[in-house]
């Protein structure tokens, strides 16, 4: 299973603290036993939890063993979920792919799929991906309501991250030396700086809708339609859990192998 992610504390359930009653005990353990020492003098927590039920649920009866393809030479069986509905459905030619839209009741949350034509590596897809084409792709006048055939695997990631290599990547480096990290905007003791940033997280997809729940910690120390459309994310994809009204990303990830 591979998967990555990106959580966004909006208040949509959110809470700062990641007690296993808060996680809907999905994340046990957020900091290893050996995490806090005696130079600790600082532990940032944040957990954000979601739990929503498709518009329109996929019914278990129609759920059956499918072969996922992993790449060329390799596939796995999964439970392949199984429904004809209204989605709002585009094909980016920009990257050969198609992507859905699978609303949650109320309408104010929705999972975007993205999935490359058969062919096409999911990496490819990625490497031209970013924030602002990601909105201009998914754009209401971009995508059309159609009734389509939707297969979609009921899968279940769990992924942990050491946080401070990707950030350092990213530019952010004095936050982990000491004499150069001004954390004085969280503490007025001196000298402080960040030496882990962890991060956990875990999705589960099933016929009822979506489960997710996301959390991180900074320590401080000194079936086929005749005549219509079909998505069959037998292959790998993207997916993303958006709020609608401010195109904010609570989760993104990538499933890629059973």
């Amino acid at each position: 299973m591979q998967s990555q992610n990106i959580s966004s504390g909006c208040d949509l359930g959110v809470q700062d603290h990641t007690r296993p009653s808060t996680t809907r005990d999905k994340i046990q353990e957020l900091l290893p036993g050996n995490s806090i020492d005696a130079q600790t003098r600082l532990v940032l927590v944040n957990a954000i939890y979601f739990k929503g039920r498709w518009n329109e649920q996929f019914d278990k009866e129609y759920t059956r063993e499918m072969p996922f393809k992993i790449n060329q030479e390799e596939q796995r069986p999964v439970q392949m979920m199984s429904q004809e509905a209204t989605f709002r459905l585009a094909y980016v030619r920009e990257v050969h792919a198609q992507v859905l839209e699978l609303p949650y009741e109320g309408g104010e949350l929705s999972m975007l799929v993205l999935l490359p034509a058969p062919g096409v590596e999911l990496a490819t897809v990625e490497k031209n991906l970013t924030f602002e084409k990601f909105v201009a792709w998914t754009h209401p006048d971009r995508m059309e309501s159609t009734e389509v055939e939707v297969l979609l695997p009921r899968f279940n990631l769990q992924e942990n991250y050491d946080m401070e290599s990707v950030l350092r990547r990213l530019g952010m480096v004095d936050a982990f030396q000491q004499g150069r990290a001004d954390l004085s905007a969280l503490s007025a003791e001196k000298d402080l700086c960040l030496s882990k940033f962890v991060h956990k997280s875990f999705v589960e997809v099933n016929e009822e809708g979506t489960e997710a729940v996301a959390s991180s910690a900074m320590l401080v120390v000194e079936c086929c339609m005749e005549n219509g459309p079909r998505f069959c994310a037998d292959h790998p994809f993207l997916f993303f859990i958006r709020h609608n009204r401010t195109n904010s990303l609570l989760f993104c990830g990538r499933f890629s192998s059973p």
